[in-house]
């Protein structure tokens, strides 16, 4: 097909309406951001402030972490993010929040900007990193300190621990609370400089311990990090933390609603706390972000705690972060699945503010409505049994024609070569056929599909009693399309590809890596719950057309499924195939 399958799509004809695209509407309506430039804005986002940036009617921003790979969960948010700019004729940032040096890898960075762009979404100038920033957010958190609205806390992290209460007791001061402005500044910049271990000092807010929102207990915005930055090397020896750092990037970079999970709920009154506090001394100018939650994806069968990933991984219970298995999306890319899959994915699951559970068959439903439209077919025998034409002329062969698409007549019609002795699936011939079963059986006749009517007139067995051949006879005058063919009726209709030129290759049939709905539920282990058969190589036989299949190219095997040539192991004339999808949902078969 010529049509580009990574090609961003239109926007939804209408959009599909949900609270936040509510809250953008009245937030346009009333002109809230109207007019709103990069002008006076500090650091490194002023200066790759453009045009698209200034006429932009909203700004949101997709801000990952670069310490592992994108996953299923992570393309619901990137769907929304650049969905919602580009919907309402904004732009969308693409902000790496790289304040934990020791877990951080330019790696992460690039399969990050790789998954994004897969799914089709462009982000333009505006590539950004936490930091870019770090150098205004060492001023601001000096402004704090000015202000008396931070301190240096010298106690031990389980002292901290200790005395931050629960959810229904409040939490206690700390003895170095009321250290002077002039100590405190001290003290953190001698942090900066390298004075001292790491766990020796932190920077923490001064807000209210007694607050009932524990996370407006005097939080922790910088601790010493003797490590290196993967982009910043060793010129920082404090490092902020992820609460402190992302409101401040969003406020620079003139974020207009800032959308993320709702395990962020609670952490909004700091975040809002934090960006009133710098706008009143003059560091930021208003109106500020706004941090709007909604319900995370919740998959059944699926893992996406990034340190299960990381085990997953590390140990070996997976062939990497891009195993076809993996919920990542390096993975789910080499399974076969599509950007439009995911985006339809996207679509009709829609955003809530409550959390619920999805269904991996959603998923996967979303996958086959996509692929069923684009996928090109293809005739392959996963079991292979030779059929043997008894009347056919040996050494003869010939052409039979079948569709590459059934509803897209425009791709036309490929030739399939015919001959003596075929290949036909195993559990297409029984000599004891149980009743209903309509293919191969001594006496019975079927359709070659696209080709021949032939009757069954025995087998051969090998010495244990495996049918190891199949004899039939053909009926000249019943090829299909041909002046005559449909005066044989027939009820078996079967799929078959010639031995002499089969491409005999690898196929990997794939299915979900966990054989529970909810992995380690109950508190046991979740590596108990890893489904053994969620992996299986086979050879097979291919129709001849499929040899010159280029990697990620997809098909539709006939009667199999959907299917993907390798991205990474298939070679110019020799691809290898993984099973994307099955035609139907089959896990209900599966026996657990």
């Amino acid at each position: 097909m010529s049509k580009d399958k990574n090609a961003p799509v239109a926007a939804p004809t209408p959009p599909v309406s949900n609270f936040i695209r509510q809250i953008i509407e009245a937030d346009l309506a009333a002109g809230k951001h109207a007019g709103v430039t990069w002008a006076g804005q500090p650091g490194p986002a002023a200066a790759h402030a453009g045009a698209p940036l200034d006429s932009a009617r909203i700004r949101t921003r997709f801000p990952p972490e670069p310490n592992g790979y994108l996953h299923i969960g992570h393309a619901k948010s990137i769907c929304l993010n650049f969905g919602l700019a580009r919907d309402y004729a904004g732009a969308c940032h693409l902000r790496f929040d790289d304040t934990n040096p020791e877990k951080e890898e330019q790696e992460y960075v690039d399969s990050i900007i790789e998954s994004v762009r897969w799914l089709g979404f462009d982000w333009g100038p505006n590539e950004y990193f936490a930091s870019d920033y770090f150098d205004f957010m060492y001023e601001a958190a000096q402004y704090l300190i000015r202000s008396g609205h931070a301190y240096v806390d010298s106690q031990s992290a389980e002292e901290m621990r200790a005395s931050r209460g629960t959810l229904t007791e409040p939490g206690k001061d700390s003895p170095f609370r009321s250290r002077s402005a002039e100590e405190n500044l001290d003290l953190f910049r001698r942090m900066e400089a390298g004075e001292f271990p790491d766990g020796t000092h932190v920077l923490r807010a001064k807000i209210d311990m007694a607050s009932p929102n524990i996370n407006l207990r005097d939080p922790v915005l910088y601790r010493i990090r003797h490590a290196a930055h993967h982009r910043a090397g060793d010129t920082w020896n404090v490092y902020p933390m992820y609460t402190f750092a992302h409101p401040i990037e969003d406020a620079l970079e003139r974020i207009t609603h800032s959308i993320c999970t709702l395990e962020f709920e609670d952490q909004r009154p700091f975040y809002d706390w934090l960006l009133d506090k710098l706008a009143e001394g003059g560091l930021l100018a208003r109106p500020l972000p706004q941090q709007i939650e909604f319900a995370r994806l919740n998959l059944s069968y699926v893992v996406l705690s990034k340190r299960k990933l990381i085990q997953l991984v590390q140990e070996r219970h997976v062939d990497g972060w891009d195993d076809p298995r993996l919920p990542t999306l390096a993975g789910a890319r080499r399974r076969g699945y599509t950007p439009e899959g995911f985006r339809l994915f996207a679509e009709r699951i829609g955003v809530a503010k409550a959390d619920s559970w999805i269904d991996y068959g959603v998923l996967e439903e979303c996958m086959r409505d996509d692929l069923n439209a684009r996928a090109e077919r293809r005739v392959a025998v996963l079991d292979p049994l030779k059929l043997v034409i008894d009347n056919y002329p040996a050494g003869q062969e010939e052409e039979c024609f079948a569709p590459n698409h059934p509803q897209l007549p425009e791709l036309g019609k490929r030739a399939m070569p015919f001959s003596r002795e075929l290949w036909i699936e195993r559990e297409d011939f029984t000599e004891n056929p149980p009743k209903g079963y309509f293919r191969l059986f001594p006496g019975n006749s079927v359709r070659l599909r696209y080709g021949y009517v032939v009757k069954c007139t025995g087998c051969e067995k090998d010495a244990a009693g495996n049918v190891t051949a199949v004899h039939c006879e053909y009926f000249p005058d019943s090829k299909s399309g041909t002046p005559g063919a449909d005066a044989y009726k027939v009820k078996g209709n079967l799929h078959w590809v010639s031995a002499q030129h089969a491409y005999r290759c690898e196929v990997r049939l794939y299915d979900r890596l966990f054989r529970e709905p909810n992995p380690g539920a109950g508190g046991r282990d979740y590596l108990e719950d890893l489904n053994p058969d969620s992996k299986r190589v086979i050879s097979v036989c291919l129709e001849p057309a499929l040899q010159d299949a280029r990697p990620e190219a997809r098909f539709q095997f006939e009667r199999h499924g959907y299917f993907v040539a390798d991205r990474i192991d298939s070679m110019p004339g020799a691809p290898v195939f993984n099973r994307t999808v099955t035609l139907k949902e089959s896990w209900g078969k599966v026996d657990k």
